[in-house]
């Protein structure tokens, strides 16, 4: 059945195993890498589409994206604009998918949370295009349960 809402998205996301939101999550990424063009985010965006991901392949490219995290954070104070705050997002989304597993949270639900809020800086920032994020994560995530 089709996801329609976030409800629904939020409730199958919750059915994954962290290997599998992992996976998933990246795909939301991927859609909005070009935001970024960070290879530290790419590297980390790789990794977690492995199902056989190690723990300390994982620290590693964990380490490395939370660097670009908090170097994408200083150039947004710097120059403030819309498109660096949607390269935070996506260094933000891009952490979510390599982070540590916290009990209660979901991964893939904040990465697909931050990488919305990407796509609505970009549209602040005058490059309005018809992005239905939700709608292609719903997509995304349905066509992942189905293969």
């Amino acid at each position: 059945m089709a996801t329609t809402n976030d409800k629904e998205f939020r409730t199958k996301l919750a059915t994954l195993s962290v290997s599998q939101q992992r996976q998933v999550a990246a795909l939301f990424v991927q859609r909005v890498f070009a935001l970024s063009n960070d290879a530290r985010i790419k590297a980390a965006l790789d990794m977690a589409k492995r199902a056989d991901i190690s723990d300390a392949e994982l620290a590693v490219v964990s380490q490395a994206a939370n660097t670009a995290r908090v170097e994408s954070y200083a150039q947004c104070g710097r120059d403030s604009d819309w498109t660096t705050q949607a390269g935070l997002f996506v260094a933000k989304a891009a952490v979510s998918c390599v982070g540590p597993e916290v009990e209660g949270e979901n991964l893939a639900w904040d990465a697909a949370m931050q990488v919305r809020v990407a796509r609505t800086c970009m549209a602040a920032s005058g490059d309005v295009t018809d992005h239905k994020e939700a709608e292609a994560q719903y997509a995304i995530l349905d066509n992942f349960l189905n293969t």
